[in-house]
């Protein structure tokens, strides 16, 4: 199958993994709008993504999100790949958690799922899927953060449910280990290395990920037709070991 005269949106695909998904559907013949609430990423698609339709969209904010999909109208295929990193790395104790705050870890990957696909299913047309992220968390618990742990793996019984509740309309996740984003471009090169070294070196497969490697899972949860209610784990084996 082939994502030729498709029509494909990327809530996220202004850069990371979301940017080599939305590179990869081009190049497979979709034709690619993404949704970012940065306006400099957004400012820098037309030399990244040539060709593609950028929108703003705020989804955290359901009238943002209800906008957006008005805008673009009918398409083939929804990506979501947006993500609040700022929120992942605190690690803290149960008993000096701020409740607060840690209701804001769900705001966008998790909420902001929930509201981009109930404003976005009435417009997906026959065929069509939706993909959305988790993270290996939902996996390989860390200490200090059950709450990553909780909304990864709400994600992966949220695919589950939706697959069975707006089928036929495919419903998929994918769950990437550690990748090489830009995420990861505010700490030092020489400890960054550090840091991939370690966080890899048990792997069966020990390095870090790269963008377009996870970009693989998502073209083929759009292109395979028979596929839904799965998540493709794409960790090195991380998982594994």
């Amino acid at each position: 199958m082939s994502l030729r005269q498709k029509r494909v949106v990327v809530i996220g695909g202004t850069s990371g993994i979301g940017l080599a998904v939305a590179q990869g559907a081009m190049a497979d013949g979709a034709s690619v709008v993404v949704g970012s609430s940065s306006a400099d990423k957004l400012a820098s698609v037309k030399d990244k993504l040539q060709g593609a339709e950028a929108l703003a969209i705020n989804v955290r904010d359901e009238a943002s999100v209800e906008a957006f999909f008005t805008k673009v109208g009918p398409f083939d295929h929804l990506v979501f790949t947006a993500g609040d990193w700022a929120q992942f790395g605190v690690a803290t104790t149960i008993d000096q958690l701020d409740l607060e705050k840690a209701r804001d870890l769900f705001a966008v990957r998790f909420w902001g799922s929930v509201a981009c696909v109930k404003h976005a299913h009435k417009y997906l047309r026959p065929g069509a899927s939706i993909t959305l992220t988790d993270g290996t968390v939902a996996h390989r618990p860390r200490k200090g953060a059950p709450l990553s742990t909780a909304m990864a793996g709400g994600i992966e019984h949220l695919v589950k449910g939706l697959a069975v509740d707006l089928a036929p309309i495919r419903v998929n996740g994918v769950c990437p280990a550690g990748i090489r984003t830009d995420v990861w471009n505010s700490i030092p090169p020489e400890a960054r290395d550090g840091r991939f070294k370690k966080m890899t070196e048990r792997q069966p497969l020990p390095r870090i990920g790269e963008p377009e490697e996870v970009a693989e899972a998502y073209l083929y949860l759009m292109k395979g037709g028979y596929t839904t209610g799965q998540v493709l784990r794409v960790d090195g084996g991380a998982t594994s070991v």
